[in-house]
Formats: C-alpha cells, structure tokens, sequence
C-alpha cells in the first residue's frame, strides 16, 4: 500500500508547489491589483474548503455528470493492461485524487509565496541589484524568486505529516488503495497492529522527506 500513497503524495507535492509558487509569483508582481485580489480569493475558498466536499463534488461533476474520469479504484478492474497502457490508466484514475489533495496545500504555498516575495523585494540586495542594471526580470528570477522558496520548502517538508492524514480522507473519498484507506480500514475492523505499523512507516517517511528537504537548502 505504500507505492500508491506515495505516488499520490508525490504528485500532490509537485502539483501543490508548482501552482502555488507559481500562483503566488503572479499576485507578488501585480500587488493590490485584480489579479492578487482573484489569486487571494481562490486561494481563501481552496483553502478553507474540506477536502472530502470536494472530492465528491468533482465524482459528481467530472465522473458522473461528464464521465470523463473513473469515480474511484487505481487501475480500470480485469482490463490487465501494460507498459505505457497501465500507466496511463493509473494516471487517468490519479488526476483527481491528485487535485483534490492538491488545492488545501495549493492555497498554503500561494499565500506563503506571495509574502516571501514582497518580503525580499525590499531587501538591500535587490535595491543593489537594480542600481547594478539588471533588469527586472533578473532580480526577480535571478535573486528574489530563489531566496523566496526557501519558505515554501520548509513548509513543503512540514506538511509532510499532514498530507498523509489528509491522503487518509481522500483515499477514502476516492477508494485509492494506498496506506491512507488501509488505516481507515484497519481502525475500524480494530487492527492495533497494523494501525501501529502504518504509523511508524509514516513516521520514518516524514523523518526522510525532512532530511531531502535539507539537501535540497543546498
């Protein structure tokens, strides 16, 4: 059970990150103006939103009403596909478990990314920057973008911890066969062993992703 919460989790990290700090990049350079305003409103609505609500809203809408993706399960049952067949069919059942994980974090890593940058653009070194003659585009991609991201990933390795009590809900939302469901299961059929074994696997994979995060300082 522990590859498909790790996929999961990977893709949420990956998803989360990318948008946010890409989200939060935009509302950083057009501050106060529609655009920071639109960012800061969906990033108040996704992160205030539970994640089980909207796992089943995007089951009614995307699954249900349109049909464009499974309701729930990793791969399609008894269709035994392969190679690059099983991978997409993984990818296909993956998009919105994914995303429905991914918006809370997408939310945190906006808003964190929005203030680090506006934070660093009033540091010394960028007013050296620009009185050295580079362009605007180079002290933000250059300077002030790669010392702001070092609160989003602080906070990415923190929130290690949360994600995996997170991917428990939409797990079960999404019938994900990863760790999250199986201790859903277990607590309820009273498994103390094997809730003691999901623990501890979480906990020596928080104390890794902590130390990756550390490396990646560098």
């Amino acid at each position: 059970r522990l590859g498909p919460t790790l996929l999961l989790m990977g893709t949420t990290i990956v998803l989360s990150i990318g948008i946010g700090v890409l989200l939060g990049l935009l509302a950083a350079a057009q501050v106060n103006t529609w655009r920071d305003n639109l960012i800061s409103i969906i990033s108040l609505l996704s992160y205030a939103t539970p994640l089980f609500w909207v796992g089943l809203m995007l089951i009614g809408v995307f699954s249900l009403k349109l049909g464009w993706f499974p309701t729930s399960g990793m791969q399609t049952i008894a269709a035994f596909y392969e190679g690059w067949d099983r991978v997409a069919d993984i990818a296909h059942h993956l998009v919105l478990p994914a995303i429905t994980l991914s918006l809370f974090y997408m939310a945190l890593y906006t808003r964190l990314m929005r203030a680090a940058m506006l934070e660093q653009a009033g540091m010394d070194y960028v007013t050296t920057a620009r009185a050295k003659g580079l362009t605007e585009r180079q002290i933000t991609f250059g300077h002030i973008l790669r010392n702001a991201v070092l609160p989003v990933v602080t906070m990415a390795g923190v929130q290690i911890g949360s994600l995996l009590g997170g991917s428990v809900v939409v797990e079960t939302v999404f019938g994900w066969p990863g760790m999250g469901l199986l201790a859903f299961q277990s607590l309820f059929a009273r498994d103390i062993n094997l809730l003691l074994g999901i623990f501890f696997i979480s906990a020596c994979l928080v104390v890794v992703v902590n130390l990756v995060v550390d490396l990646i300082y560098f």
